[in-house]
């Protein structure tokens, strides 16, 4: 049986393959078009899951769609007609868009893929905890997903058992902690949907102390959250449930300004606003968490929807609630709906039994080594091809100690917004300037931005304080924790401010040549971790195919690019 999810017309649209229950495919649409958060309809992302299986449209058992679109739709003229007439000339803007293909999925699915069997829908925060239970290894855990909105639901919360959901609660529109973190990202003067984990690192350069923070006080008092997790925002200081936008002119009041204007300087007040929001969200969501335990008593814990891609958050589980295991898929955010719509229809709806684990992250595209050898050559390209794989990895290795900054672009894609040793960037963190010279001359982003350190399983404990709880997590770059004390000065370059790091934990089955790199790194440098950002400029999408790794290369400051067995040099 072949299920195929889609999700679209919001954010981040993707599509993922099923083959009898097992994840076979998966990929966003931004990949293909090169359009941050594309909501378009996945055409690229479909097309590269039916030919990853060598299958026809035809071939598919069932299309499930991540919403159900009449609902949102209910929601959307409810809030219209609750605002009127505040909201009108969004009314306007955004009724005929939903009068078109987002009401009419079925005849959208019909004509653009000629598809003429059964298309599903599942409920948004269905596909949010369908996208983590089922390819999670617990066979039971409590569930929470926490995002900006879905139909109506912008948390919710149940319990996972075997090969059955039920979502027991849920908190509605427009009461949400994902908005609410959107609303002051966008007061802080980055784009919504797209910057919310800078403003989670620039929280650390903040005032951590409530009592010391005068910003906590005021925009704790915008929201009510009661000891259970419940909460309800004083809507009063916003504006996005009709019209769009996120701070409100009282907003504005409260925190002592205007909208930060875009890439203009940071001032000491941001940090301590994004130091504040990043309490209140840990201060809901671990309630939320504690509530869950008091009702489950059960040691696992599932998080899935954009909030639990707050990876500072997620670092501090074990130190703040009872939870004693913690499973985030990958892709926890919408681009993750599609799996979730495809798994929830497999298990729930149609009562398969076998649960398959998600086997690892990488389920994208790749490209042999004799594609990767027509594609250099057409492209005059200056090269080295290795026979030996290690051969390879241990001049890449040393490469990185003298501190040239590699592309690495290897086997499958990773799924989700984390860069995971397919398409990464890799360096030396033992420089102390690296991060200014990957942040500037490379990355070209915001100079505060921390990057992540990559560390094989074993030796993770040796420099990091990190909970056996987040290990899984941290496999997929999830959770946040401190560098050991002594270890923080001898690893600059991926010592955020505070002395926490966001690793990355690699087991060599899931990826054996970046283990091997970590580990030849190690012997020749005396520490076994490496730099990791993703392979892109600031404001794209992480590269994809040949031609997109090959061109960052050229117009950034990476020194050598790694496709395959080929190491290939600026000319």
């Amino acid at each position: 049986m072949y299920i195929l999810g889609i999700s679209c017309f919001f954010h981040d649209s993707s599509a993922a393959l099923l083959k009898d229950g097992r994840v076979v495919a998966a990929i966003q649409e931004e990949r293909l078009t090169r359009k941050k958060h594309d909501n378009s309809f996945p055409s690229g992302a479909i097309d590269y899951c039916l030919s990853s299986q060598g299958i026809l449209i035809d071939e598919i058992d069932f299309i499930v769609f991540y919403e159900k679109p009449l609902l949102k739709f209910e929601r959307l003229l409810c809030q219209f007609i609750e605002t009127f007439p505040r909201g009108w000339r969004r009314f306007l803007a955004v009724i005929p868009v939903w009068l078109g293909e987002r009401l009419r999925i079925m005849k959208a699915v019909r004509k653009k893929l000629g598809y003429k069997k059964s298309v599903l829908f599942v409920e948004h925060h269905q596909a949010h905890a369908a996208g983590s239970f089922f390819c999670s290894p617990f066979e039971k855990a409590a569930i929470l997903t926490v995002d900006g909105a879905g139909e109506w639901a912008t948390t919710a919360y149940g319990f996972g058992d075997k090969d059955r959901i039920k979502l027991a609660g849920q908190i509605n529109f427009p009461h949400s902690l994902g908005l609410f973190y959107s609303a002051i990202t966008a007061y802080l003067g980055f784009p919504v949907n797209d910057s919310e984990y800078k403003v989670m690192g620039l929280g650390a350069y903040g005032e951590k102390d409530k009592l010391k923070n005068i910003y906590y006080e005021k925009l704790r008092g915008a929201i009510d959250i009661k000891e259970d997790g419940s909460f309800r925002i004083d809507m009063s200081y916003f504006e996005y449930h009709y019209a769009g936008r996120m701070p409100s002119s009282k907003l504005c009041s409260l925190l002592g300004g205007p909208v930060r204007e875009k890439d203009s300087s940071i001032e000491k007040r941001h940090q301590d606003i994004a130091a504040a929001l990043q309490m209140i969200t840990e201060e809901a969501v671990f309630k939320i968490l504690n509530h869950l335990y008091d009702i489950y008593k059960c040691k696992n814990i599932i998080l899935a929807g954009g909030v639990a891609l707050n990876s500072v958050l997620n670092g501090k589980i074990p130190e703040k609630t009872k939870f004693k295991n913690v499973w985030i898929q990958p892709n926890a955010a919408d681009g993750g709906t599609s799996l979730g719509a495809a798994l929830f229809a497999y298990h729930q709806i149609f009562a398969n039994g076998n649960r398959r684990l998600l086997p690892d992250a990488y389920l994208g595209p790749e490209y042999s080594d004799q594609e990767i050898k027509e594609f250099l050559d057409r492209n005059r390209a200056a090269y080295h091809e290795f026979a030996d794989k290690k051969e390879l990895v241990e001049k890449t290795a040393r490469l990185i100690f003298e501190d040239k900054i590699i592309g690495w672009f290897q086997g499958r894609e990773e799924w989700g917004p984390r860069a995971l040793g397919a398409r990464s960037i890799l360096a030396n963190p033992l420089n102390p300037k690296m991060k200014d010279i990957l942040n500037l001359g490379v990355k070209h982003r915001e100079n505060f931005r921390p990057f992540a350190p990559a560390v094989c399983r074993e030796d993770a404990g040796e420099y990091f304080k990190l909970d056996k709880a987040l290990f899984i997590p941290a496999e997929y770059m999830l959770a946040v924790c401190p560098i050991k004390k002594y270890w923080q000065t001898k690893i600059p370059a991926v010592c955020h401010i505070d002395g926490t790091a966001r690793p990355q934990i690699v087991k060599r089955s899931d990826n054996p040549p970046y283990y091997d790199l970590i580990k030849k790194f190690g012997k020749i440098s005396g520490v076994p971790i490496l730099v990791n950002t993703s392979f892109n400029i600031n404001r794209e999408p992480i590269v994809s195919s040949l031609k997109d790794a090959y061109l960052c290369f050229l117009n950034t400051g990476i020194d050598y690019l790694v496709m395959g067995n080929f190491l290939i040099k600026k000319q």
